[in-house]
């Protein structure tokens, strides 16, 4: 009896190893021996846990984060939400003379897609198509000014808890109330000369010509190039170094006052036309702005929200995150802030049953290094919506293909992963991170979480064990 019991005994672990051998050499990998790593693995119908390691550790999940707001946003806000921008006209018009005393008013809705060029041809031409518009109306002198009303959401567009490093650069950008062009402008650079500071050769679009202080230089191949600047500032400061030998390199930042550069760019258009007029383009948070006698002129609608939530997921997009979480403020609570939609996006996870404890969301994109989630955590909400929601297909669509697109398609391109694997990315310094959902050969449908903070080697053999993991949980279970 005790020799066939200690046999059972030295089979199990046997039984147990084919499916988790290469969990066991990315644990055993030199370059964890300072990590944590953060592991669940789920029955997507049962529930029930088929591995898991630490997965009740709170970790830093970067873009991983984005699971949630989205699905949240999609939960509360539907596949259908659009946001709208209202361009018009306010005061009191002289038809004989053409005559406007008053303004020209664009109120911004918090599309966060407004002119992008993931929706090229949605948005194509509407700032022409606005001039357009008011041109048809005979409005041929402006006594008044172009006015931006940016009220929608707070004067806040950078969470608090972000780097100082990021908020200048592309990824970084804000949420406004009115957003344009992903918040993003573009500086132009040759740098075939290395002796010299890299040469700006263009800026765009024009109306973000700040004063930039140049302290980039030029050497190598890589970017390491960063713009440091804050929100509704004039002034920005380039450091770092961008690659050499080129005749047009372009580094991206974030536009430090968006809807101001709207109403620039709507004011150059309009006198372009022919239209004069008296005063600067500003904005609501500059100045007051006058409602009277109101005349809706044109409303630019955004796409559905099911479609921004697939650019945002497939792209790790963090400025429609942050959008999204302000937009759950304003619709649940009519306050479009930061901590209102993160509140609410708390509040819906609570009452579903989906608060599981180490949840610190400091925003909705999962930029701040502030944030942390459990490997468990983000299971249970990708459970939830496929269980529970009826906008699963919309959800699981805006996650990337492996090896194709996106975030993902420089990864998991062995064709195992081709039918089997949807997953949503969290990259940051010394943070890997991927969650979605499996199909295994067997048949059966799982769903993962793996989170690794704090590794000492590249981030590309992290990723080659996580590659590793994945296959050998969709060969053996």
């Amino acid at each position: 009896m005790k020799k066939w019991f200690l046999s059972i005994l030295i089979y199990l672990p046997v039984l147990a190893y084919p499916q988790e051998k290469s969990f066991a050499r990315f644990t055993a990998d030199s370059s964890m021996d300072h990590s944590v790593i953060s592991f669940c693995l789920k029955d997507a119908e049962t529930g029930s846990t088929v591995f898991e390691s630490n997965s009740g550790s709170s970790l830093i999940p970067g873009s991983v984060l984005k699971i949630i707001t989205s699905a949240v946003a999609l939960e509360i806000l539907g596949p259908d939400h659009t946001f709208k921008t209202v361009f018009g006209y306010s005061g009191k018009t002289t038809p004989r003379s053409g005559k406007l005393d008053g303004n020209i008013i664009i109120k911004g809705g918090g599309d966060p897609a407004l002119g992008s060029e993931n929706f090229i041809e949605h948005y194509d031409g509407f700032a022409d198509n606005w001039v357009s518009e008011i041109t048809k109306t005979g409005i041929k002198r402006i006594n008044g000014r172009v006015i931006t009303d940016d009220s929608y959401f707070d004067y806040r567009p950078v969470p608090s808890k972000w780097l100082w490093e990021d908020a200048g650069n592309y990824y970084g950008a804000g949420a406004y109330g009115l957003s344009v062009f992903d918040n993003t402008y573009a500086i132009h650079f040759n740098t075939t000369d290395t002796v010299h500071a890299p040469l700006i050769t263009g800026i765009y679009p024009e109306e973000c010509r700040y004063v930039l202080t140049n302290r980039l230089t030029a050497a190598g191949t890589q970017d390491k190039g960063f713009v440091f600047a804050a929100p509704y500032t004039e002034t920005a400061s380039m450091e770092g170094t961008i690659p050499s030998g080129s005749e047009d390199f372009i580094l991206k930042a974030s536009i430090p006052d968006p809807p101001l550069v709207m109403a620039k760019i709507i004011d150059r258009k309009l006198r372009d036309s022919g239209i004069m007029i008296t005063g600067q383009p500003t904005t609501t948070r500059m100045a007051l702005i006058p409602t009277e006698n109101f005349v809706r002129v044109y409303e630019t609608v955004s796409p559905p929200l099911k479609d921004i939530i697939r650019v945002l997921n497939h792209e790790s997009i963090n400025l429609y995150a942050e959008h999204l979480v302000k937009e759950l403020g304003r619709t649940s609570r009519n306050r479009g802030t930061t901590e209102d939609g993160l509140s609410v996006i708390m509040g819906f996870l609570k009452e579903k049953g989906l608060y599981r404890g180490g949840l610190f969301m400091e925003d909705g994109s999962g930029l701040s290094p502030l944030n942390t989630v459990t490997s468990e955590q983000i299971v249970e909400v990708l459970r939830y919506i496929k269980r529970e929601s009826r906008y699963f297909d919309d959800y699981i669509s805006s996650f990337p293909d492996p090896g194709k697109e996106g975030t993902l398609r420089n990864y998991f391109r062995d064709p195992i992963f081709a039918s089997a694997l949807k997953a949503k990315s969290g990259s940051m310094t010394r943070v890997r991170a991927y969650a979605g959902y499996l199909t295994t050969m067997s048949g059966k449908n799982l769903v993962f979480c793996i989170i690794v903070n704090n590794f000492d080697g590249p981030s590309r053999a992290v990723v080659a064990h996580i590659e590793e993991i994945l296959k050998e949980v969709i060969v053996n279970r």
